[in-house]
């Protein structure tokens, strides 16, 4: 038995660990449940959104989690320069949630921006959007397929 099996309850738990930490891919995930479960298109898009969603502030949450002092100490960055950074993701940062669930660089980048203390609230409606937007278009695309 795979998580396509369970249907939208593999799809939540699948699309959350694809979001966090867990090397995943939500995207093959979806196509073959979707694939599956075409006429419940909405179902699918929804549990997919608010899984990836919550998985994926969950990576942002171990990131403010952290402590800056870690990134001079192991990366041998100055406390000028941590300084210098942590303003720009504080004034920037939030925008960068969009691309968090992008293979890669997603992950590091929200562990980033929970580690340099991004604003919460923005950077998560950030991250939602970017993977509505991901799922939606994913919807659109297998819908006219």
């Amino acid at each position: 038995m795979d998580l396509t099996d369970l249907g939208l309850i593999g799809l939540f738990l699948g699309t959350f660990l694809a979001g966090t930490i867990v090397p995943f891919s939500s995207d093959v995930l979806y196509v073959a449940i979707m694939a599956a479960m075409k006429e419940e298109w909405l179902a699918c898009l929804v549990v997919a959104v608010v899984g990836n969603t919550l998985g994926t502030i969950t990576t942002f949450l171990l990131g403010r989690a952290g402590k800056t002092k870690w990134v001079e100490k192991y990366f041998h960055v100055s406390p000028e320069k941590v300084e210098q950074q942590q303003s720009t993701v504080k004034k920037d940062g939030p925008f960068a949630g969009l691309i968090g669930w992008v293979p890669v660089v997603g992950k590091p980048l929200l562990v980033a921006l929970g580690l340099y203390k991004s604003p919460t609230v923005l950077t998560c409606l950030m991250i939602f959007l970017g993977i509505a937007v991901r799922f939606g278009v994913w919807t659109l695309a297998l819908s006219i397929g």
